[in-house]
């Protein structure tokens, strides 16, 4: 019979024959007992950690030996320096989380894998130690080609570029930790079935998770549970970093669950990304629009969010690229100002939710807003929106649309409007105000239907 202590005391016999002790077992809980048995303790095959020098002849050798017999390579406590390291398909390596670092030692790149089938990396730290990598190398960690890979439970900090970049990549990234990076924590480009999950971002200089392709196509990666602090955006812009999650020409993506606060610019911008969900994400003290999903997309739902503070809350824009089709439902958004990180051109701050085409508005909280609680359309841009059962509280104007040249049609019914001081529903040309309070049945124009809204 297998008892407890007999699984124990056979652990124990095995440590001393090189393999991993109890403790150490214990301490990397992605790895299950049965496949640390065959491991290689690269301490008893002779690889010691050691400052100042370079590790990494003896760690690759390590490496290429265990994958050639489908083995996991422990790495003891310490800090092993390395560069130009490279990960054969089925390479496996694992340390005691928070005490096995890897360090880049300097060369050309630090850390790249090419046409694996299978990556697992888990309880390491990858620290780039302040060297500069070379121009041809994008990342600490650049992956491309990985059929499934896992990396878990890992720490990456300490460059001034990105700290991981994977390519055509498929798999899982989840609980880890990027810290002081100089560009991106993790971009990801033509991923092939990538989830992005419980990993914690701080301090990234232009930006926290990029989901990208280059070009427009099917994407469905999973970015959830992440929490996301202090996104700058060192590279200046209008929007193009800055950003803590980015979804770029990527379609069916899922953002959901995830903690985002002090973004330079946006807390979760989709740019020309079709069939996006944005739900249930907490977005905090975002310094330019809090969530966009903007340009030449098709299909977007984005529900249950919670905004406090922007220079916007909500955007569903660009309807002059094709930007359409959108349900915008049971958010809360709140705190939203008129300064922004730059000068704006168009639109401009202060808005809470503003969308143009084919959109549903509905069932929103909107409270403590600097200019409109809602935009409906811009100019021309508006077709078949209903904005129904929102709450509009202290906003300058409850909810302006637009009475430019040929707008499409757009329903308003049913919401309440509590402190807009300058009008619940007013008709904009452009920036200008056109009409008087439309709730008060001031004006009928025939692309609007109002009814059944409540100003107090």
């Amino acid at each position: 019979m297998i008892t407890r202590r007999r699984t124990l005391m056979g652990l124990s016999l095995a440590a001393g024959a090189g393999l991993l002790s109890i403790r150490e077992a214990a301490s990397a809980p992605a790895l299950s007992m049965t496949e640390l048995r065959g491991s290689i303790d690269a301490g008893a095959a002779g690889l010691r950690p050691k400052r100042g020098e370079d590790q990494t002849r003896r760690l690759q050798d390590l490496i290429e030996q265990a994958t050639r017999n489908d083995q996991w390579v422990f790495l003891p406590p310490g800090r092993y320096e390395v560069g130009n390291l490279t990960l054969p398909d089925r390479t496996r390596l694992t340390g005691i989380a928070g005490a096995t670092e890897i360090a880049f030692a300097g060369g050309r790149s630090f850390l790249r894998a090419e046409d694996a089938g299978r990556i697992e990396l888990s309880n390491l730290v990858f620290d780039g130690a302040g060297l500069a990598l070379h121009d041809d190398a994008p990342a600490m960690l650049h992956l491309f080609d990985v059929a499934n890979l896992s990396m878990e439970n890992c720490e990456l900090k300490g460059c001034d570029k990105t700290a991981l970049r994977v390519e055509r990549c498929g798999g899982r990234i989840e609980r880890c930790r990027v810290s002081t990076i100089g560009e991106f924590a993790i971009h990801a480009l033509d991923s092939t079935g990538l989830a992005v999950n419980a990993n914690t971002i701080d301090r990234c200089g232009i930006g926290g998770i990029l989901i990208h392709r280059t070009t427009a196509g099917e994407d469905n990666s999973i970015v959830t549970g992440n929490r996301i602090t202090r996104t700058g955006a060192t590279y200046g812009g209008t929007g193009q970093f800055g950003n803590a999650i980015n979804i770029y020409r990527a379609n069916g993506v899922i953002v959901s669950g995830n903690h985002i606060s002090d973004s330079a610019f946006t807390a979760i911008r989709a740019n020309a990304a079709s069939n996006i969900q944005i739900s249930d994400n907490t977005c905090l003290r975002s310094g330019e629009t809090a969530i966009y999903s903007e340009f030449g997309f098709e299909g977007a739902l984005v529900t249950g969010n919670l905004i406090d503070g922007a220079a916007n809350g909500i955007s569903i824009a660009n309807f002059n690229e094709g930007g359409r089709l959108a349900i915008v439902s049971s958010n809360i958004v709140r705190n939203i100002s008129l300064e922004g990180p730059y000068v704006h051109d168009s639109v401009g701050f202060g808005i809470g939710i503003g969308v143009e085409a084919d959109t549903v508005v509905s069932n929103n909280v909107i409270e403590n807003v600097a200019r409109w609680g809602m935009l409906i359309g811009w100019g021309p841009f508006l077709r078949n929106v209903s904005v129904t059962g929102n709450v509009i509280r202290n906003a300058k104007i409850g909810c302006a649309v637009t009475v430019a040249e040929d707008p499409g049609p757009a329903l308003i019914s049913g919401n309440v409007f509590d402190g807009t001081p300058d009008g619940a529903i007013v008709g904009f040309r452009w920036h200008d105000a056109a009409t008087k309070d439309l709730a008060q049945g001031a004006e009928v124009l025939p692309h609007l239907t109002i009814t059944g809204n409540r100003a107090i």
